[in-house]
């Protein structure tokens, strides 16, 4: 198990996490964003997926409750558990299917903590100032590779 605490400076440091991330995903990895209102979860979420590839928008799937990408590594699927009451509703969301033919991006995991991988790469980010982020990142240990010597 890998454990990680890295201090992201502004919007350029959590570019440089999401491109470190979209570098290492791939089918069947799970990614749990947690961290309260305004942390910066969409933002991190829009940055691997721009790391993946995307150029389009991407809004937050708060309202659509997914939203998915179609990108030139892999499918992704970004999730937003934000508004789920019962985890029975993710029956209807697909998360195994997406799993399969691709990656995932969840926001608010803890609101369906038994739909979430035990092998999910769990990144919680908290606010240390107006502009700064901590993010605590723990998962599989070959993410350590990947996320060491990340220069935020």
């Amino acid at each position: 198990m890998m454990r990680l605490n890295i201090p992201l400076d502004g919007l350029p440091g959590t570019q440089a996490l999401g491109a470190r991330i979209a570098g290492g995903l791939r089918v069947g990895d799970a990614v749990a964003l947690e961290g309260d209102l305004g942390a910066g979860k969409t933002t991190l979420a829009r940055s691997i997926l721009e790391g993946l590839g995307v150029t389009e928008d991407v809004p937050s799937p708060t309202f659509t409750l997914v939203q998915q990408y179609e990108t030139p590594k892999l499918a992704v699927r970004h999730y937003d558990f934000y508004r789920i009451e019962d985890p029975s509703e993710l029956r209807e969301l697909g998360l195994d299917e997406a799993l399969d033919e691709g990656a995932v991006l969840i926001e608010w995991p803890e609101k369906a903590p038994n739909a979430i991988p035990p092998d999910a790469l769990h990144i919680k980010l908290t606010i240390t100032s107006d502009r700064s982020r901590n993010a605590h990142i723990a998962g599989p240990s070959r993410w350590s590779g990947i996320l060491k010597d990340v220069h935020v």
